[in-house]
């Protein structure tokens, strides 16, 4: 039977929804009935920061490991993602997903079973619900800007491994963090020579030479087919701190 998790509210079988929270707030408005409701969003938007700043606030340093949710047991990236999570906790961090499965189950795996912190940021979605069995510290958020704001918050760092659009859009969001000074130091480190380095061309051959983006602003991202150079970017190199 499938289920549906809306916030605290677990639903099953017919009770569960064909939108998401998120969704709904979003979506076109066509009647004024949004007048009434959305005041009380903004409560129920309050509720899920505080709960996050809450939950986390005292989980210490912490990198985010993010991938593909597709990627299966056992797969090349899938063993990287549950390296990566044990290397971080031995190097004293906490390890941040987004609670699902593929490599975000891989990294809260091998965090998990090196002893450490492994979080997982769940989202309700339609197609994927919950937190995979290795979070030892999870919660569920109905909005993704609530969701993302805790990801960047309560970490010191990226490693992004292959993934999809959710992959591409938290990369993107760290990286224009950094490159607005919003944020003074957030190293990202991708994982995978073969899958990012035609982005990485694309980048520069395109955006840089478009005079879109500085030539500067590649430094930002580290590429290496190394789980532990990849650590050791996010968790000592320096150089990518912004002056």
């Amino acid at each position: 039977m499938s289920e549906y998790r809306k916030g605290p509210v677990l639903l099953r079988g017919r009770n569960v929804p064909e939108s998401s929270t998120s969704g709904r707030l979003l979506g076109d408005q066509h009647t004024p009935d949004w007048l009434h409701e959305d005041p009380w969003r903004v409560l129920r938007i309050q509720s899920e920061f505080i709960e996050g700043f809450g939950a986390l606030a005292e989980i210490g340093p912490a990198i985010t490991v993010f991938g593909s949710a597709r990627s299966k047991p056992g797969a090349p990236d899938y063993v990287q993602g549950e390296r990566i999570g044990g290397m971080l906790v031995d190097r004293g961090y906490a390890v941040l997903t987004g609670g699902g499965p593929g490599i975000m189950e891989a990294a809260n795996k091998g965090a998990s079973d090196a002893g450490g912190v492994s979080v997982g940021l769940g989202i309700e979605l339609p197609h994927e619900q919950g937190v995979n069995e290795y979070v030892n510290l999870g919660i569920n958020f109905r909005y993704f800007f609530a969701r993302k704001t805790m990801f960047v918050k309560y970490a010191q760092g990226f490693i992004a491994l292959p993934g999809g659009f959710g992959t591409m859009d938290e990369l993107f969001e760290a990286l224009t963090l950094v490159q607005t000074r919003t944020i003074q130091r957030f190293p990202i480190a991708l994982v995978g020579h073969a899958y990012w380095d035609g982005l990485i061309d694309w980048l520069r051959d395109t955006m840089a030479t478009d005079g879109k983006i500085a030539e500067t602003d590649l430094d930002l991202l580290f590429v290496t087919d190394s789980e532990e150079e990849a650590v050791a970017h996010v968790t000592e190199d320096l150089s990518v701190a912004i002056d």
